[in-house]
């Protein structure tokens, strides 16, 4: 027989975790038909000598409900070797959404997710109301990957209490009408549904995201769908300090994991001193025998902060008054000794982070005068000036008209290693399409692939590609993905080992709806992305196919 697609003489890493061979892959009608020395022709072949032959990587966190509008392509992380994403992760998103609320809508992703308002305002077409719509349009646009959906909580309170549902708990007709919907997106072929107890969640107005105030009853009742329709996942943004499960947090999972009986993934787990990281796997483990899973990052999040959209600081309750202002007014507030000296206070108590002025430089400014101030840390520049380093970070951001934009140093980056290969974790945060204005981390698998596996050996090629691949498919109850095997569906992503990583640090691309700028990071040693039997990139370039598909959840026999 005559094969659509034939991938010749390359070394098939298969999703799990079985020694690399080498081998030929046939793909006929977008499915894999046969893997191993194939003796037929094909209307195309593909020399994949000298290269890796690996299941198309999937992505289990991002974020790109509104960026599928404006872009098909959802970069950059299909430039990464990803084919399959899953989106509305840490319940926010664009649907339901009724029309008289679109605005709400929008401001809860400028102040969740750092896209520019005037992106969401030119770039949403709006062209659902129900959940089950916002699928199917998606579906009708056509994409180059595949697009998985969580149900977001907050826009399901939003559609049935309106903006109560940002000042309280759901009341039983109300619990019952939002469990309604739920059930429809899921039986629409919704993964699951998402939420978030994070204080830095915030949305219209700088209000509590309405998610964070489900109560437990209802966030028990929205599980017990996932369990009666034995289908789906919860994905919730939880640890009120970074890295740390509290008892109460511990609570609320082990009740999710009861009533949905159902996976639960949780954010999350990070590297926290000598060994506070492995206190917390060691305290979840009886979650994890049971479906309980944390997800961790394997790049570091190197964090640029923008005064304009000052995402970082959305849970410290000194900086609400300069959320959704226009730039004259926030200069007025950062101007304002109270608020400093209001900031100053609660950075004496805030555990959600350290802001170390010494981890902090500025990045970029627009001022001649300030370039030569450039890759110092504001602590230097405090030092070199005689002032305080708040009042620093303050008076240069102002001087610069608030266009300046200074880093966050990561810390303990290198041992990120010591979560990526813990079998009790699952490699995810890229945010993909969140943050767009602070940091971009949707280069993860070629980072983790070049850095962590090729330069660094801390994992084996099979054992990584298996996490990036597999492992988020099964998690999610994604049919016919993450691996490749005769019958499954043909996403292939085919690399040179010997050059896989980002293409360079993560950079500001304007290409947003309204000339809106969003951090990128490209990608180095992708050869070949396929999607559903089709080739999507050639050698980093676009074909210009769209043969990305909706994927829905099926349920569980």
């Amino acid at each position: 027989m005559s094969y659509d697609l034939l991938i010749r003489n390359g070394t098939v890493v298969d999703g799990t975790d079985a020694p690399a061979v080498r081998a030929d892959v046939a793909i006929a009608q977008g499915r894999i038909v046969e893997i191993g020395r194939v003796r037929d022709g094909a209307a195309r072949v593909l020399d994949a000598s000298d290269l890796i032959v690996a299941p198309g990587f999937v992505d289990p966190h991002t974020h790109y409900d509104a960026q599928i509008c404006w872009d098909p392509l959802v970069t950059s992380t299909s430039w990464h070797g990803v084919t399959s994403v899953i989106m509305g992760n840490c319940g926010v998103g664009i649907a339901p959404c009724k029309p008289e609320v679109r605005e709400i809508t929008a401001w809860d992703l400028v102040n969740v997710e750092g896209i520019p308002f005037d992106a969401l305002s030119k770039g949403i077409n709006w062209e659902w109301v129900g959940f089950g719509d916002f699928m199917d349009a998606a579906e009708r646009r056509r994409s180059g990957i595949n697009l998985g959906f969580l149900a977001p909580l907050t826009p399901f309170r939003h559609f049935v209490m309106g903006e109560e549902s940002m000042e309280r708990a759901a009341r039983p007709e109300e619990l019952a009408r939002i469990r309604a919907l739920l059930r429809d997106a899921i039986a629409a072929g919704a993964f699951g549904f998402s939420t978030t107890t994070f204080s830095n969640h915030i949305g219209y107005q700088g209000r509590p995201l309405a998610c964070r105030l489900a109560s437990h009853q209802e966030l028990m009742a929205y599980a017990g769908v996932l369990k009666e329709m034995g289908r789906g996942a919860i994905e919730i943004a939880l640890t009120k300090t970074i890295g740390v499960l509290t008892d109460e947090e511990y609570q609320l999972l082990d009740d999710l994991l009861t009533a949905a009986d159902r996976p639960v993934t949780w954010l999350l787990v990070s590297i926290r001193g000598r060994d506070g990281h492995f206190e917390t796997l060691k305290k979840a483990e009886p979650l994890i025998r049971r479906g309980g899973i944390p997800q961790v990052s394997a790049v570091p999040i190197i964090v640029s902060i923008d005064l304009r959209a000052p995402g970082i600081f959305a849970s410290m309750e000194s900086w609400r008054p300069v959320f959704n202002q226009s730039a004259e007014e926030q200069r007025k507030i950062y101007a304002n000794t109270g608020f400093r000296n209001a900031f100053r206070e609660e950075l004496k108590t805030f555990k959600r982070f350290k802001l170390d002025m010494t981890r902090i430089a500025l990045d970029e400014a627009v001022r001649e005068e300030l370039k030569p101030l450039q890759g110092m840390s504001v602590a230097q520049i405090a030092h070199r000036r005689g002032r305080d380093p708040i009042d620093t970070f303050f008076d240069v951001a102002l001087e610069d008209g608030l266009a300046a934009r200074f880093t966050m140093i990561p810390l303990e980056e290198d041992r990120i290693y010591e979560l990526i290969g813990d079998p009790r974790t699952i490699i995810g945060l890229s945010d993909g399409g969140a943050h767009v204005n602070s940091h971009c981390e949707a280069g993860y698998p070629t980072y983790l692939l070049g850095h962590w596996v090729r330069d660094k050996q801390v994992l084996t090629l099979e054992h990584a590609i298996k996490r990036i691949t597999s492992e988020p498919a099964d998690l999610f109850g994604i049919a016919g993905r993450g691996r490749l095997a005769p019958g499954m569906a043909a996403d292939v992503t085919i690399f040179d080992f010997d050059t896989i990583g980002p293409s360079g640090r993560q950079h500001l691309m304007r290409d947003l709806p309204g000339s809106g700028a969003r951090f990128v990071v490209g990608a180095r040693g992708i050869e070949y992305t396929i999607v559903n039997g089709e080739v999507l990139y050639e050698h980093g370039r676009h074909t210009g196919a769209m043969p990305g598909q909706v994927l829905r959840s099926q349920r569980v026999s």
